[in-house]
């Protein structure tokens, strides 16, 4: 199950049949093509993150303020030359807590100073909500961010959690997927790696 969020952040399920969920684009998204296998650019989508959504052209991404947690503000453009993936959460969504401990995960395996995951609760008590469930779930390579407010998925146009967006070194918005994935899947791996690939190349050009 997923869990909508709208604009005071009280959750209403929606119900996806198997693994088909619902994807929808930004405004003035063009959909990828199916006939860009042999293109560098397009990247690997299948298994786990086969609802993954690229978006091309990229958008840039909001400047809404998020938390760390010792009450620090920050923006998705303050994480330097970084590739970040971007995952938007709650403590009382259960797809959440789930595909959390992949995030972890992933961080761990691919995390640099070319690659962060970003996970920010949405969570209306902020940190005092989340901390319990890092320390349960044994998060240990994340970093806790929050974002009470909901301004920053509004922005984004997410109406659904978990939800994830890739957001490039120039601060650019990449793709999403809406609902959970394992992020240390093989394939997940090979799409997150694809997007810092492509912005070593951006660097070294």
């Amino acid at each position: 199950m997923l869990k909508r969020v709208v604009p005071a952040l009280v959750g209403a399920v929606l119900v996806a049949a198997g693994i088909g969920i619902g994807v929808w684009y930004w405004r003035g998204d063009t959909p990828p093509s199916a006939g860009g296998a042999g293109n560098a650019a397009v990247p690997p989508i299948s298994g786990t993150v086969q609802n993954f959504t690229p978006t091309n052209p990229g958008r840039p991404a909001p400047i809404d303020r998020f938390y760390d947690a010792g009450g620090q503000e920050l923006t998705l453009q303050g994480f330097g030359n970084k590739v970040v993936l971007v995952n938007l959460w709650a403590t009382w969504c259960a797809p959440c807590l789930k595909e959390l401990p992949s995030l972890d995960r992933l961080q761990a395996q691919l995390g640099s100073d070319r690659f962060q995951v970003v996970a920010i609760s949405v969570d209306r008590r902020g940190v005092e909500a989340v901390r319990p469930y890092f320390e349960k779930l044994k998060i240990a390579h994340l970093a806790l961010y929050v974002e009470p407010e909901g301004h920053l998925a509004q922005s984004v146009g997410l109406q659904v959690l978990p939800s994830t967006i890739v957001v490039d070194s120039r601060g650019l918005m990449l793709g999403k997927l809406i609902g959970a994935a394992e992020w240390d899947a093989p394939e997940a791996l090979a799409l997150v790696q694809h997007y810092v690939d492509q912005a070593n190349k951006v660097t070294q050009n």
